[in-house]
């Protein structure tokens, strides 16, 4: 090819090039939602049960593609069952101890020692249930184990890291004081619950100095049992291997305990709908939190909640996004859900809204909040894309080991059947628009609604008042009222 020839083909290729982005733009209808794509398959893995010695239950489910493990020993019951009314955020504290040392070894050592196998040891313990587990290699597995064994069976609670934990927590307490999510985070439940409810109970400086090292001993020698435990191993094993390793690390854990069965005090009595204002001056935003106290996860209603939920507030396209965020540009995201649980979860809707338009996003929550309900007529598009949002879903929490254990525990926690996963995408297609309408009536008590709002007092009460929605009553930061 002749060099004048080289030139002539560089120069169209270039505008070739140039021109396919301004081509595939004047192609490309942004006005149009694209169509949804192909469903990915759903593949719910299996997985065997059996009993340890001591009496926990064995689950393991084999996923043999890569040489990897997800450990999780998953225990029934939470604060809300062991945490005595003046010592809450002793379940916390007594979980973040468990890796400051053994009779064998001190924090540092087991930090080492994990570094070592490359995995660390997570535990947490939260209202319902708690955990301690790891993701390893599978060649590493009993090695990790075997630590993991140590601190949940020989741990001695230290006093020093008591008190310094103890500091970090007062500190984090003290951080959220200034921050209008935190304090929304805090007094929201209290308005619904009461301090006589444990969904109402506050971590405080008191409830934390009084926390002593003879308490963490009490709590974890009541709480780690495995008559109320369940150990869910996930990989690269197979029951047997599996079983035999667990059985030997676990040696050492004596039998005890039961599940225990979720009471709850009575809730308190219903007040009528009410604006519960918690000053912060000079906030730019005001944070919202509107609701009322929902059902547990064992409902009926389940799925007909999903799916209305889903479509008020659940996804981006739901309509309190698409009216507070896209269409007024009120916030930057706005959102409702239900918080299931053993007892009765809240429904929550709310976010981060313009201080200055404060009022104006508390009279468009109620207007879909009233739609929802019956006001605005659903749509089959709206039902259709809401359903399509919850199953689609659904094969991504069988990706990997540690999600597949996160699965079976969801299971095994709230006495959901081993086909719940297979069962859901019917379930949630049999929902039509008037079950969605009729838990919205049902759950979302429009009367009787609490609505915290954090925000800039000077700036936000009159307008709010304007609004004629619900009389305000102004609360401090610990939801405490202010006179």
């Amino acid at each position: 090819m002749k060099p004048q020839t080289r030139r002539l083909s560089g120069i169209v290729l270039a505008v070739a090039l140039l021109s396919l982005p301004l081509a595939a733009q004047q192609a490309l209808d942004r006005t149009k939602v694209p169509p949804p794509g192909k469903t990915p398959e759903l593949r719910v893995p299996t997985w065997t049960k059996t009993t340890l010695a001591n009496g926990a239950e064995l689950i393991v489910s084999e996923k043999h593609d890569l040489p990897l493990v997800s450990f999780t020993l998953t225990l029934a019951g939470g604060s809300d069952r062991f945490e005595p009314a003046d010592r809450r955020g002793l379940a916390g504290i007594a979980a973040s101890m468990l890796s400051e040392g053994t009779k064998t070894r001190d924090g540092e050592a087991l930090s080492n020692a994990l570094q070592l196998l490359g995995t660390s040891v997570t535990v947490g313990i939260g209202n319902d249930s708690g955990s301690m587990g790891f993701v390893s290699t599978s060649g590493n597995l009993a090695g990790t184990l075997d630590i993991m064994a140590d601190m949940l069976v020989n741990s001695t609670f230290p006093a020093p890291a008591l008190d310094r934990i103890r500091a970090q927590r007062l500190v984090t307490l003290n951080a959220a004081r200034a921050q209008p999510g935190a304090i929304a985070r805090r007094v929201f439940p209290k308005v619904l619950y009461g301090s006589a409810h444990p969904y109402g109970q506050l971590t405080t400086e008191q409830s934390y100095t009084a926390i002593t090292r003879d308490d963490i001993v009490r709590f974890h020698k009541a709480y780690f049992q495995p008559g109320r435990a369940a150990v869910i191993v996930v990989g690269d094993v197979t029951p047997a291997s599996a079983k035999a390793t667990v059985e030997k690390a676990f040696a050492a854990w004596p039998a005890g305990g039961s599940k225990p069965v979720p009471t709850y005090p009575p809730l308190p009595e219903k007040h009528p709908a009410t604006i519960y204002l918690v000053d912060k001056p000079g906030a730019a935003q005001s944070t919202f939190a509107i609701g009322n106290p929902g059902p547990p996860r064992s409902t009926p209603d389940y799925y007909a909640l999903e799916v209305m939920n889903t479509m008020l507030g659940g996804m981006f396209q739901s309509r309190l996004n698409a009216n507070i965020r896209e269409e007024k540009g009120l916030s930057y995201g706005v959102s409702s859900f239900f918080m299931y649980g053993k007892g009765p979860g809240p429904f929550r809707a709310g976010g981060d809204i313009i201080s200055a338009k404060s009022d104006v996003a508390l009279t468009e929550f109620m207007k879909e909040l009233r739609g929802i309900g019956g006001s605005r007529p659903v749509t089959d598009e709206e039902l259709a894309t809401s359903k399509s949002s919850l199953v689609q879903s659904l094969p991504g929490m069988f990706a990997s080991v540690g999600s597949i254990g996160g699965a079976i525990r969801t299971i095994w926690i709230e006495g959901l059947p081993d086909t719940y996963y297979q069962q859901y995408g019917k379930a949630i297609g049999a929902v039509t628009k008037a079950d969605v309408v009729r838990v919205a009536k049902q759950y979302i008590d429009l009367d009787h609604l609490s609505i915290v709002i954090v925000g800039d007092r000077a700036t936000i009460a009159a307008p709010l008042a304007a609004t004629r929605i619900a009389p305000i009553v102004v609360l401090d930061i610990e939801g405490n009222p202010v006179r």
